[in-house]
Order: structure tokens, then C-alpha cells, then sequence
């Protein structure tokens, strides 16, 4: 039974052949599962269409993973940007012990005698006549504590083009994985088709080696008969038994291409696949060189990244231009000291503290970027000279794909022609096969003629399956390189 899966359906299906290796998991997952699965009978085969098999490939690829994740942080320091005008704030404690004690000198005043104006330290009103001085000398503690805030902001107009690098560049990882994307979609699909071929090579073969059965038995019947020698028998059977390994050999190749297939998928290496047919009669895509070529200048994810690689250049020269301008820095502290012991005497006395602080707005400019040679000019110069570099990129980019899509047209139309061609060639050559094989069973050819007629109706259908597959790949590149959805011009002949 086959049966074509939506993504829920091959996951429960991963989960099924991986039990079926490991006893206790299969126990689990039939008490889990079980349900699940009769609704849901599963099969050994998937019915496997080119989108799902590009779905699958992007879900599991590692590779799209960790750009994800990159991107997840581009977008984060984009979206927070405006983090930079948030002043930075410090608070600090200190516990600091003096090497040496010192020592305090200074003179008491007391009062003698009779004064007429008030003498400091003496209550309002006091009246004394003279005023002495006693020397004194105070032993300061060893112990400090000091604590300090300080608030600090740094303004200037790079900080804003700064904000808009950090979403350019968020934008860039964006095309970057859209690029990605498309490149591995193309190659999913071209795999896809480059397997279904040799697929339905095989499927030739097998046709080849049911009509060698078919001339064993008709020579078989003709010498029974007395109308062929018994070479012609020896013959009809060395040409069956030719076959035999050659398919062999194919489907054992085949086997390897879905292994590789499959992994490249996320899935086991012995997942086995169903492909979808290719339709018989294709309709060709009218294509127009010169609107192709104008539409792929604007859309190739190609030329789109250089574009995008270009504008961030842009942002760091102004960036870089912007940071030679004057900046503003505004800060503001204080200070907080306890004067006494801070192991004898208590904390909590406020006129045991002593404050001190300051508000400090500066505009600064660095005189040296004035000199034409100074590191900043010549950063300036650095970046000019690679968007120089990078604009020629985008031109040569531009002429490649446009010497690229007018090779991929002509491909196109050379397909097309041969596809005609060989149509009405497979017509004539499965005409003269029926007609040869006709003569052979009636005595009147041998078995080399029908092996040759054989043998052109075979190279017939090859060649028209072949150029089937490189028009529908040319279709595919040529999607890739207009930018436009897979499917667009390809769906047409899926």
C-alpha cells in the first residue's frame, strides 16, 4: 500500500520504523500509538511530491538551522537598538584601610573675656570678653567607608546610524537565507527529477527485458517449429540473460541515490520513496529574453544580496563619517563618606557623613581627524574603495545573469525542439519494432534486426525523457534566477 503523507503523518512514520528496531521503544510507542496509528495506517513507502520532499529538506537541513538561530540574534539587537541612549548607572561601595594613621592639627577656641560679636561653636547670645586658642592634634580612623553612584551618557549621531546598520544587517541575514532557501529548493527538485529518471530508465530496462522474454519464446516456438535454427534460440536467450545484471545493477544504484536522497531529507537512509510521475505532455512556457533578463536584475537572490551588501557599506561610511563629529557626554556623581570609625561609631548619625558630587556636561571634539592622514579619513577611504569594488561585482553579476538566462532560453528552445523530434521519432521507431517483431515471429527476420529496432525505440524514449528532465531543470534554474517562486513557470508540465 502507498500512501502520500503530510508532515504529521511522516513524523508518526519516523517514529514507527524507528521502533520497529528497538523492542522496549516498540512496546511504548504501541501503548502510546496504537490508537493514532489505526486511524492512520502507516506503510514502508511514501508517496513522495516535489514540495514535500523540499519541505522536509528545509525543515532538517543543519545548515538553515544555524542561520536561523543567527538571525534570531540579528533581529534581537535590531529590535533593542535603542538600547544605547539608556545611561549607564554604577553604584559602588568601598572599604578601604589606611597603610598609616594620621593625625589631625588645629586650635579650640574658649572663650576669656567680654566680646561683642558671636564666637563660632559658642551658643546664640553668648557674650564673651577675649577669645584663646588651645592647640589640640586628633588621631583619624584608619577605616573609611565611601560609597558612590555615578550616571553617565555619551550622545552622538553615529549612535542613531548605528541603529539603522544593525537593521540593514538583520535585513541582510534575511536575503541570506532566503538565498539559501532557494538554492536548496532548486537542488531538492532538481535531485527529485534526476532520480524519477533513472527510475524510469529502469523502468525501460525492465521493458526491455519482458520483450527479451517475449523473442526467447517466439524463437523458442520457431525452432520447435523448424523455422529457425537453434542459434537464433542461443541468441533470444543470451540477450535475456544480458539484461538480468544490468537492471540489477541500476536498481542497486537507485538504491544508493534514495539513501542519499533520503538523508539529505532528514530521514533514515533506507527510507524507501514513491515518486511522483512526470506528465507525458508537457506544455511549453512562452519565454520573453528581455523581460526575464530585466526581472532577474531586480530579483535574483544573487544580485539582490550584493545590492543589500552595498546599502550596509553605505551605512558604515556614514557611520564612520558621523563619528568624527563633536560628541556630548553628560555625567553625574556622588559620593557619600562616613568621617568616624566605622567599627566603634554608629552608621546611622547623619551628620556623621559627608557628601560630595557633581553634574559634568562636556562636548568634545578629536582635533587629530582634521589631518587628512588620520586613521578615521583613511577608514572612510577603505570603505569607498570596497563599494567601489562591490559596485563592479553587481555589474559583472548583472551581465552574468544576463548571459546566463539567454543560455538557459536557448537550452529551453533546443529541448523543445528535440522533444518534437524525438516524439515523432519514438512514433516511427515503435512502428518498425511491432513491425520487425512481426517478420521475426513469422519466420521471415532474425533476432539481430528486432534487437536493433529494439534498440532504437529504446534510445528513442531515453532521449525523450532526457530532454523532458533538462527542460523542466532549465525551468528550474531559470526560476532561481528571475526569483520568482518554484513552480511559476515549472508547475506547468508537473
Amino acid at each position: 500500500m502507498v500512501r502520500c503523507f503530510n508532515g504529521e503523518q511522516v513524523s508518526r512514520w519516523r517514529m514507527a520504523r524507528g521502533a520497529n528496531a528497538r523492542a522496549p521503544a516498540l512496546l511504548l510507542f504501541i501503548m502510546t500509538g496504537a490508537v493514532a496509528l489505526a486511524q492512520n495506517p502507516v506503510s514502508d513507502t511514501m508517496l513522495l511530491t516535489p514540495s514535500m520532499a523540499v519541505e522536509l529538506a528545509i525543515a532538517n537541513n543543519l545548515s538553515l538551522e544555524s542561520t536561523r538561530v543567527a538571525n534570531e540574534t540579528k533581529k534581537r539587537k535590531s529590535d533593542y537598538s535603542w538600547n544605547q541612549f539608556i545611561p549607564s548607572v554604577s553604584v559602588a561601595g568601598n572599604l578601604a584601610l589606611d597603610n598609616k594613621a594620621t593625625t589631625q592639627s588645629g586650635i579650640t577656641l574658649v572663650p576669656t573675656g567680654p566680646y561683642s560679636s558671636p564666637v563660632p561653636n559658642l551658643p546664640a547670645g553668648t557674650t564673651v570678653v577675649s577669645v584663646a586658642g588651645i592647640p589640640y592634634s586628633v588621631t583619624l580612623p584608619q577605616w573609611h567607608i565611601v560609597s558612590s553612584i555615578q550616571v553617565s551618557l555619551t550622545l552622538s549621531i553615529a549612535m542613531i546610524e548605528s541603529m539603522n546598520r544593525l537593521r540593514l544587517d538583520y535585513e541582510s541575514g534575511l536575503l541570506s537565507y532566503d538565498k539559501a532557501v532557494s538554492q536548496l529548493e532548486r537542488d531538492v527538485r532538481k535531485s527529485y527529477y534526476q532520480m524519477l529518471l533513472v527510475q524510469e530508465n529502469i523502468k525501460l530496462q525492465k521493458e526491455s527485458l519482458v520483450a527479451a522474454e517475449r523473442q526467447e519464446a517466439m524463437a523458442r516456438a520457431n525452432y520447435l517449429a523448424g523455422l529457425a535454427p537453434e542459434l537464433s534460440l542461443l541468441q533470444a536467450q543470451v540477450s535475456k540473460e544480458n539484461l538480468m545484471p544490468t537492471i540489477e545493477e541500476a536498481e542497486n544504484n537507485f538504491k544508493l541515490l534514495m539513501a542519499q536522497f533520503a538523508m539529505n531529507l532528514g530521514l533514515p537512509y533506507d527510507t524507501n520513496f514513491e515518486f511522483e510521475s512526470l506528465a507525458t505532455d508537457i506544455s511549453f512556457v512562452p519565454l520573453d529574453v528581455r523581460e526575464l533578463i530585466t526581472q532577474a536584475s531586480d530579483s535574483k537572490p544573487d544580485i539582490q544580496e550584493i545590492r543589500q551588501n552595498i546599502l550596509l557599506l553605505q551605512s558604515a561610511r556614514k557611520a564612520q563619517v558621523q563619528s568624527m563629529y563633536p560628541g556630548l557626554s553628560i555625567s553625574w556623581g556622588l559620593n557619600n563618606a562616613f568621617m568616624k570609625d566605622p567599627w566603634k561609631d554608629s552608621w546611622f548619625n547623619g551628620d556623621d557623613w559627608s557628601q560630595s558630587g557633581s553634574l559634568t556636561i562636556s562636548l568634545g571634539f578629536q582635533l587629530h581627524n582634521l589631518l587628512p592622514w588620520a586613521s578615521n579619513r583613511q577608514a572612510v577611504k577603505d570603505i569607498d574603495d570596497n563599494m567601489r569594488s562591490l559596485n563592479i561585482g553587481l555589474a559583472q553579476a548583472i551581465r552574468g545573469t544576463e548571459l546566463e538566462i539567454y543560455n538557459t532560453v536557448l537550452s529551453l528552445q533546443k529541448a523543445q525542439t528535440q522533444i518534437a523530434a524525438l516524439q515523432k521519432t519514438v512514433e516511427l521507431a515503435q512502428r518498425s519494432y511491432e513491425l520487425t517483431e512481426q517478420a521475426y515471429r513469422a519466420g521471415f527476420q532474425d533476432l539481430l534486426q528486432v534487437q536493433n529496432a529494439e534498440q532504437q525505440l529504446n534510445q528513442a524514449k531515453v532521449g525523450v525523457l532526457a530532454q523532458n528532465f533538462t527542460y523542466l531543470q532549465g525551468l528550474l534554474d531559470l526560476e532561481y534566477a528571475i526569483g520568482v517562486p518554484f513552480g511559476t513557470l515549472s508547475g506547468s508540465i508537473q
